[in-house]
């Protein structure tokens, strides 16, 4: 692990978008579903000022994507580069979040992860979050001719 200098946290900015994919490739976000310059796409629409990326020596090492539609928060790609992790740039991304969600007047954050990802489980239980008695349930309104 190399721990990269100290981490400055920005809104994400169209030059970012390329860096930002690879990133979320090489931690393993992208699933076949989904398409990550739709996903930028319309979170940009949308409070993209809750679109957060860590930047290191010039280079995005971090990112989180956090929302809030009035009643709860969500977050969204949270990732640190592999090389960067257990460094705790993951808790200084979420600190942001919260922050930024917390001034929205957000009183609960949400958020999905994969079931078989038992590190990253055990990294939300670390910073305080527990397992809600909810059965996550989706819906797809637009199918994606790119996705099978």
């Amino acid at each position: 692990m190399t721990l990269p200098p100290a981490l400055d946290i920005r809104a994400f900015q169209p030059a970012d978008e390329e860096a930002v994919i690879e990133l979320w490739r090489a931690c393993g976000l992208v699933a076949p579903q989904n398409d990550p310059r739709a996903d930028i796409r319309r979170k940009l629409a949308v409070a993209p000022e809750l679109f957060l990326v860590g930047i290191a020596d010039g280079e995005a090492v971090a990112t989180v994507m956090a929302g809030y539609e009035g009643h709860r928060g969500w977050i969204n790609y949270l990732a640190v580069a592999p090389r960067c992790r257990r460094g705790g740039l993951g808790r200084e991304m979420m600190a942001r979040a919260e922050e930024l969600l917390r001034a929205r007047g957000c009183p609960k954050i949400n958020l999905q992860v994969r079931s078989a990802n038992v590190a990253v489980l055990a990294f939300y239980r670390r910073i305080g979050f527990a397992p809600d008695d909810v059965v996550s349930l989706g819906k797809r309104l637009v199918h994606d001719p790119l996705t099978p």
